[in-house]
């Protein structure tokens, strides 16, 4: 395989890796931590991750447990996960802070099946326009013969075929794993 393929393969995989990420964070009626990755408290002026100031365990699975560092950033953290628009209520315990994940309703599981297509079709739009960036160089380098540069585009679309491949099925996956009760 060409070398120019190889870098827009590599390029194509990190838009995978994005896109496994983004779809981490959508809830599926399990408990997990990425679902309060995004939620950032005020912690001594600037804002901060949850994870980054306690731990978080999965004491059963429908359930999250957060632990702070610091006993005095419940209440902070119990505000922020309010503010947050999650949908979950977060519980204050004194010393810990404990999400009950609810049951999704038919209605719920299916704007989130919606939400994962969403960021599969921006990846595939991020893949495409990676495809369109290395044929461009590959098209504008008058240095290669035009049996390279056909072999280049060839190479170049098999990634991007793959690639395209492997973003529906992490994204039908997902789906699955939504649509389970």
């Amino acid at each position: 395989m060409d070398e120019i393929a190889l870098e827009a393969q590599g390029r194509m995989n990190k838009t995978i890796d994005s896109l496994r990420s983004n779809l981490a964070t959508l809830r599926t009626g399990r408990a997990s931590p990425a679902i309060v990755a995004g939620v950032e408290i005020d912690y001594y002026g600037s804002m901060t991750p949850i994870s980054q100031i306690s731990s978080i365990t999965i004491p059963e699975p429908r359930q999250l447990l957060i632990k702070p560092y610091d006993k005095n950033d419940v209440k902070s953290i119990v505000s922020a996960i309010n503010a947050s628009n999650l949908g979950l209520n977060p519980i204050n315990e004194g010393t810990v802070v404990r999400l009950i994940i609810p049951a999704l309703t038919q209605e719920r599981r299916i704007e989130i099946t919606k939400q994962a297509k969403k960021y599969g079709e921006e990846a595939k739009v991020a893949i495409r326009n990676i495809r369109r960036d290395y044929m461009d160089l590959v098209k504008e380098d008058d240095s290669m013969s035009e049996d390279y540069q056909k072999r280049a585009t060839e190479d170049i679309q098999k990634v991007t075929d793959e690639a395209i491949k492997n973003i529906d099925s992490v994204v039908s996956e997902k789906e699955k794993e939504i649509m389970t009760i």
